[in-house]
């Protein structure tokens, strides 16, 4: 049996190349494989590439010797790059392409934009998963209607270099809770590298913790208002946030999971550790 409980299993999806982290492919790749040789494996998702990249992670992935490396793939050229990311998958040996991740480009008419991103996941999707970055600025909850249209997955951007690409609370809560009145999965991407909710030391820039995003998503499911959720997501007690998981049963948490099925990290480690200071996870 894992000793991952289900509530993290396969929680974080591997961004080392990403900022801020930006380790060398090569770095990366191994640490990747040692990941997922750790009694701690399947706390760990897909390793995450641009399309850019995606040759040069399979010949790194094919001189590592370990079989094939299961990728979840950034699209950087818009719709037009989903088919040929993929075909080139199909293709190869040692990378096995398991999602494509597309941010809707900024413009007036965001479910314009959202309708050939799915049109061109359609023409060359079977077993993959799309997650589409709508963004929460404009018509953004049309735009989500299309990707629930369409039934593929949502991606929100939670973080990064910029403290304007933190979002707020309240602006996540109105995130979670569309998707779930539409039933879209989502994952998160950026600055959720830590359990809970806290301001950064180096930058003073206020992030979500990936355990308030879990728990919002579960009282959500259980019917909590609006003003609710954002509460959770405040919250910045650990021990507060670790209860509450806690308390949850493996149903409840597979599905919390089945929603919010993960976040992209630049570290494995940091989230690993919290949970272990936390008692939610074995050290």
């Amino acid at each position: 049996m894992s000793t991952v409980p289900a509530l993290f299993r396969h929680l974080v999806d591997d961004a080392a190349m990403f900022p801020p982290g930006n380790l060398p492919m090569a770095q990366a790749v191994t640490a990747h494989r040692s990941h997922l040789t750790s009694p701690y494996a399947d706390l760990v998702g897909p390793f995450v590439c641009t399309d850019q990249d995606l040759m040069d992670v399979a010949a790194e992935a094919a001189r590592s010797g370990d079989g094939p490396l299961r990728v979840s793939v950034v699209i950087s050229g818009g719709a037009g790059g989903i088919e040929p990311a993929i075909r080139w998958g199909d293709r190869s040996k040692d990378v096995e392409v398991t999602a494509v991740e597309v941010r809707l480009r900024d413009e007036d008419d965001l479910s314009r934009n959202a309708l050939r991103v799915v049109r061109a996941c359609d023409d060359c999707l079977d077993e993959e998963t799309a997650y589409v970055e709508i963004g929460l600025d404009g018509a953004w909850e049309r735009a989500l209607d299309v990707v629930a249209d369409a039934g593929y997955a949502a991606k929100l951007r939670t973080g990064g270099l910029d403290v304007s690409l933190f979002p707020s609370a309240e602006q996540v809560a109105s995130f979670v809770i569309a998707c779930l009145d539409r039933e879209v999965a989502f994952k998160c991407t950026a600055g959720l590298h830590n359990a809970v909710r806290h301001t950064a030391s180096d930058t003073g820039f206020e992030h979500h913790g990936f355990l308030n995003v879990l728990l919002a998503t579960r009282a959500s499911l259980d019917g909590a208002a609006h003003d609710e959720v954002v509460s959770v997501l405040n919250e910045r007690d650990g021990k507060v946030l670790a209860a509450r998981a806690g308390e949850l049963t493996d149903d409840q948490a597979m599905s919390t999971r089945r929603w919010f099925t993960s976040f992209g990290s630049c570290s494995i480690d940091e989230p690993r550790n919290d949970l272990t200071t936390l008692g939610l996870m074995e050290g």
